[in-house]
């Protein structure tokens, strides 16, 4: 095997025959005069920081050579390369590692089999959307950098321009940080309604499911061409291409994906955007991340751009937003756990960086942020990631009074002040902490299954 992928300038071969061996030395092997000794092995004339590479799958003879070395050179770094043996077979030497070669080169080849089906799933996605005069790029409701990011390495991927495959979503991107985002990678997400789902020829829904659009959500949404998505699968919907993975941390890292399997020349501010939808995601590559989001990160980080980063990462909190997190901070209480700051109404991209911000409070486990928008109250949910899934908790606080859901650590509900008040009786803030602690409580210690 060694021979056939060549050694690099540095190395040379040597092949050590067993006795009454028949078989001829490999191309590219020199025989190692006098057999396996010390005078033979000092005759290659090992430098003092040289390097020994044993390969076998006999313990006796891999232990001989081995301690051979070791003669020449009592320090000697040894890489032994076995499919057999382990390391109770070989000497006790403090600079000796072991490893397969099946193992290095299955792995290897298991990568590349991983970037075919990828290859395979966007040659599909091509084929399919090639044809589509105007392809929709749905996104949720208030899009994610993981979204967003995505939704751009797709259109990126298709070769199309913002006329013929906008970004769309039926609300509007409203964090700073994501607002950042596409200020200085220069995306633009445009907001519609439902009924202007007609003028797409093609619908794909990325780093969200219909399910996120209620109930009973529009038919065209129950029928998209394509969904790519991360979060728990759901049913309801019927879709041509679907591809869903729930073990990974983020969509962003799908599309990486995508672009490595298709060899496609990844530009700073594609590289930037996809970076930061995986970190945020996975709250800096602490959360629900895969060894498939650390690859895909690395990758990226090679191409990214960090003052561009930089000018997405610090986004200003606005000075009533200020005001309300001190209002709600004066009246702080952790129970159980539980730290709910109520900021009474403020602009929503708030909500979630308070819930962020009160989920480092002493002995909070989980962190809910809420706000009066509109006629509805909103809320952001955290957890420590070890806890019951706030996504489930969450679905379980607003079944019947409003919507919501998330991932394992972070989660988002709406409810109508309407319903709210038509179960509470009213709507002020010390009703809104009580009743939601309570609700929690409950949620949070359900003894339903958890996930």
């Amino acid at each position: 095997m060694w021979s056939r992928i060549g050694p690099d300038e540095s190395e040379e071969l040597t092949w050590v025959p067993r006795e009454d061996e028949a078989r001829a030395r490999p191309s590219g092997f020199k025989i190692l005069q006098g057999g396996l000794d010390e005078d033979a092995i000092a005759k290659l004339d090992p430098a003092p920081d040289d390097e020994f590479a044993v390969v076998s799958d006999d313990g006796p003879w891999t232990r001989l050579a081995v301690r051979e070395i070791q003669k020449v050179d009592e320090d000697a770094s040894i890489l032994v390369l076995s499919d057999s043996l382990t390391e109770d077979d070989l000497p006790d030497h403090a600079s000796l590692r072991r490893t397969g070669w099946k193992t290095l080169i299955r792995d290897d080849i298991n990568e590349e089999f991983d970037h075919l089906a990828n290859l395979q799933r966007v040659v599909k996605i091509r084929e399919l959307l090639g044809e589509r005069e105007k392809v929709g790029i749905l996104l949720q409701p208030d899009p994610d950098p993981d979204g967003i990011a995505s939704a751009y390495a797709l259109r990126y991927l298709l070769g199309r321009k913002r006329t013929t495959a906008p970004l769309i979503s039926f609300g509007e991107v409203q964090r700073p940080e994501n607002q950042a985002l596409c200020d200085a990678i220069g995306i633009e997400v445009r907001v519609i309604t439902p009924e202007e789902l007609s003028e797409f020829d093609a619908l794909v829904l990325v780093d969200v499911q219909p399910n996120v659009f209620g109930d009973d959500p529009p038919e065209r949404l129950k029928q998209p061409d394509v969904v790519i998505d991360h979060h728990p699968e759901r049913t309801g919907y019927s879709a041509t291409i679907r591809d869903i993975r729930v073990s990974y941390g983020a969509t962003a890292s799908i599309f990486t994906e995508y672009l490595r399997a298709t060899n496609t020349e990844i530009n700073a501010k594609l590289a930037t955007a996809l970076l930061y939808g995986i970190k945020s995601d996975t709250q800096y590559l602490g959360r629900q991340t895969s060894n498939r989001d650390m690859l895909s990160f690395a990758y990226l980080h090679a191409s990214h751009s960090p003052a561009l980063l930089r000018r997405i990462e610090r986004p200003a909190l606005p000075h009533d937003g200020l005001k309300a997190l001190g209002r709600a901070l004066a009246s702080v209480d952790v129970r159980d756990g539980i730290n709910i700051l109520v900021l009474g109404r403020v602009r929503e991209d708030v909500i979630p960086q308070v819930a962020d911000m009160a989920l480092q409070a002493e002995g909070a486990e989980w962190s809910i942020a809420v706000g009066t928008v509109g006629r509805d109250l909103v809320f952001s949910v955290r957890n420590v990631g070890y806890v019951r899934a706030a996504g489930e908790v969450v679905r379980a606080v607003v079944e019947g009074l409003g919507v919501g859901g998330g991932h394992r650590s972070m989660a988002k509900g709406i409810i109508p002040l309407k319903a709210f008040r038509e179960v509470y009786g009213r709507a002020d803030k010390n009703q809104i902490k009580s009743a939601l602690y309570d609700a929690f409580v409950r949620a949070i210690h359900d003894d339903g299954e958890e996930s």
